[in-house]
């Protein structure tokens, strides 16, 4: 028997601080990721929203010079933020590549991933959501040192969307 059995846990109010708040409404949310669970303080009536995860160890990421630090999943997202600063992608589409990213990280079962791994991935999903994002990912992440870098990488994009274009396969670098 569990230590925590006949012990009722319950959320707090954000508002007033009331011990137990009643779920008026739950759903799945982030596809299927969380639930979304609409709570109501039954001392003050004000309606507060609760997210429940599961909670997954992801792997240790090692750097290119062999140190080795936490995942972190907001570094991953001002990344692909920064990237994708003033370009025409939707908040949803954004989101939706974050998931993914983290789905395979968490998906790989290592321990470790090296960061150059993540890197690729990024590249992956922002070559599908914008190209000029893209571009400007790469420019850091494969540190351009001039304007050939530049434009060997447009190049690159460029055939790989006329492969794409023309119906050919597209081969991945």
């Amino acid at each position: 028997m569990s230590a925590l059995s006949g012990l009722r846990l319950t959320v707090h109010c954000p508002f007033c601080g009331f011990a137990d708040t009643r779920v008026v409404d739950s759903r799945l949310a982030d596809e299927g990721e969380a639930v979304k669970r609409r709570r109501e303080c039954p001392s003050c009536s004000q309606r507060f929203t609760t997210y429940e995860r599961a909670e997954l160890g992801y792997p240790m990421v090692v750097k290119a010079d062999g140190r080795r630090e936490a995942f972190n999943a907001e570094k991953l997202q001002r990344g692909l933020t920064r990237a994708l600063s003033k370009r025409p992608v939707a908040t949803e589409r954004v989101d939706a590549a974050l998931r993914d990213i983290e789905r395979q990280i968490r998906a790989s079962g290592e321990r470790e991933i090296a960061a150059r791994t993540i890197g690729e991935l990024v590249m992956r999903a922002l070559g599908d959501l914008d190209p000029v994002a893209y571009v400007r990912f790469a420019s850091v992440y494969r540190r351009f040192e001039d304007v050939d870098a530049f434009s060997a990488e447009i190049a690159r994009l460029k055939a790989k969307d006329d492969k794409a274009d023309a119906g050919d396969p597209v081969q991945e670098s």
